[in-house]
């Protein structure tokens, strides 16, 4: 018997040449936590074929509040190795690369960015992503990135702007000043997912947490954050990307 289309009601939304065009689109995704996970899992239902994942980290309790593949059951193993074979279930014939590393100025080359069509930032080492921004802008590839998720509530207030024009998000704030700082800015302009929202952890736990408004060179403070808001992040930056792609093929049709 014929397998159903798993893509069918996709399908009858963007049409047939849409999808053939999302399949054949490479992606990589940097970061598969609060962000990061909900984003993969968006792109493949969506249709995206060839995905690549990069993040270092392994499951831990604190992240089941929020992340995708975090259960009770996979804490400890390898966060893209377990979203790996989540996203290979929904779609069996997907070519998803799992890749355990950090991206880093050390590490950047190999990932070979000018091999792919989409780039999403979602970490959270301002270092880290400072540097794969001003790469990425480097490329033929569109870039989207996901500014700071934590201390959101309101989902009402996430937003998409350029990235200077970004609004009341300290991590956007960090990232600019310390641009300016290095007079290295990114070459061109890109959209970001953020939001307006600042709040204050109300929490007694953890009272050794940094400020919100301040990021360590190598990564983010811990600051409380929830399920819904990271996930809408991560599903803005998917739609972002299925956008881009029919906004690209209604062009070359009209063409």
């Amino acid at each position: 018997m014929e397998q159903p289309d798993i893509f069918a009601r996709t399908s009858l939304l963007l049409g047939e040449t849409v999808m053939d065009a999302i399949k054949k689109q490479r992606v990589i995704l940097f970061g598969v936590g609060g962000v990061g996970s909900w984003c993969a899992e968006s792109l493949v239902r969506s249709g995206i074929h060839h995905l690549t994942i990069v993040d270092s980290d392994q499951v831990s309790v604190s992240n089941i509040n929020r992340q995708l593949m975090a259960t009770t059951k996979t804490v400890g193993q390898v966060k893209v190795d377990v979203l790996k074979e989540r996203l290979l279930e929904i779609n069996p014939h997907a070519e998803i690369i799992a890749l355990q590393r950090i991206y880093s100025a050390e590490t950047a080359e190999e990932f070979h960015l000018d091999d792919f069509d989409f780039i999403i930032d979602a970490i959270d080492s301002l270092e880290n992503k400072a540097h794969l921004i001003k790469r990425a802008c480097r490329t033929k590839a569109t870039f989207f990135s996901a500014m700071g998720a934590a201390l959101k509530l309101d989902p009402q207030k996430i937003r998409v702007a350029e990235f200077w024009k970004v609004k009341a998000c300290p991590l956007a704030r960090a990232l600019r000043n310390k641009f300016k700082r290095q007079q290295e800015f990114p070459a061109r302009k890109f959209l970001c997912v953020y939001s307006e929202e600042v709040l204050q952890n109300r929490g007694t736990e953890g009272n050794n947490l940094e400020n919100a408004d301040t990021w360590s060179a190598k990564k983010a403070q811990i600051n409380g954050t929830l399920a819904h808001s990271v996930a809408i992040f991560g599903f803005t930056l998917a739609g972002l990307v299925i956008q881009e792609i029919v906004k690209k093929v209604d062009e070359m049709t009209q063409n």
